[in-house]
């Protein structure tokens, strides 16, 4: 995303308009715009949207939404006033906020859009290419409950199906539901950490894998291998409010479409610290 920066006031229509750039990441002279007293998500904005084969889908309990990407938040600050924010991760968090009404006390989520391709089989992405280079395992982790510190080892042994041995993931004692695609084994760049100031901790980010070396958004879709141990790519681990409380400072904006993968292990087998990763290729 790239977050459009208003000058000063920022109205109810400005915000939405400059949360409707971010999320689509265009100028926002070329998102549709309301006139000062219409609903912002009313016909002007919706056929704009449907000429570039989009639309925007109310949210019924804005509160209690869940969706892995970004989407449109309405917020009632405490004084009463209605503004657009762009909200991030299952569950989710502001990750921009134009008019800044977040930053007092008392707001709540009244509201939103998802924005949703009109032909779902037309926008799909493409699966990205496999990634060409290798990287290392830098370190594992593991943590035997959600809340649990994770202790650092030098050798795992993986579960075909279930995650690493001893992990909450393989216990079913972690945050989120064990057993469904992409929730056996999550992995991290070190050059993703090393971006923060100090250096994002294992307890901050809480995957399982730290590797050196290798791009993980190119091994969605794809299969690779950590050692010898065969895996598949299945989604990006995109951040949530969940780690944003596990850290001691704010890090879900800044961890948006750069907080690794989520993989499936194929076969069983033992990874190591130093053990190559590198996609499977043919």
């Amino acid at each position: 995303m790239r977050e459009i920066v208003l000058d000063e006031p920022v109205t109810e229509v400005r915000s939405f308009t400059a949360c409707l750039a971010t999320i689509l990441e265009l100028p926002l002279a070329e998102v549709p715009q309301p006139l000062a007293d219409e609903d912002p998500a009313g016909w002007r904005v919706m056929r704009g949207l449907g000429g570039l084969g989009m639309g925007l889908v109310p949210v019924a309990d804005a509160a209690a939404f869940e969706w892995a990407g970004p989407w449109l938040g309405w917020v009632r600050a405490a004084s009463g006033e209605r503004r657009a924010v762009v909200m991030f991760g299952v569950p989710a968090g502001v990750v921009w906020d134009p008019a800044g009404v977040t930053a007092v006390d008392g707001w709540r989520l009244d509201g939103g859009y998802v924005v949703a391709a009109l032909d779902i089989a037309l926008a799909r992405p493409p699966r990205p290419e496999v990634a060409t280079s290798s990287g290392v395992i830098e370190s594992i982790w593991i943590a035997a409950g959600a809340a649990e510190s994770a202790r650092s080892v030098t050798i795992a042994r993986a579960i075909a199906g279930h995650g690493l041995d001893g992990d909450r993931h393989v216990a079913g004692t972690g945050t989120f539901p064990s057993g469904m695609p992409g929730s056996a084994l999550t992995l991290i760049e070190a050059e993703v950490c090393e971006s923060f100031v100090p250096p994002l901790g294992q307890n901050e980010h809480r995957r399982n894998i730290v590797t050196r070396g290798i791009e993980l958004a190119r091994l969605v879709g794809h299969e690779f291998v950590l050692g010898t141990v065969r895996c598949r790519g299945v989604r990006l681990c995109e951040p949530c409010t969940v780690i944003q409380r596990y850290a001691s400072r704010p890090i879900l904006r800044a961890l948006v479409h750069r907080g690794g993968l989520r993989a499936d292990i194929l076969e069983d087998g033992e990874i190591r610290v130093g053990d190559l990763v590198k996609a499977v290729r043919g």
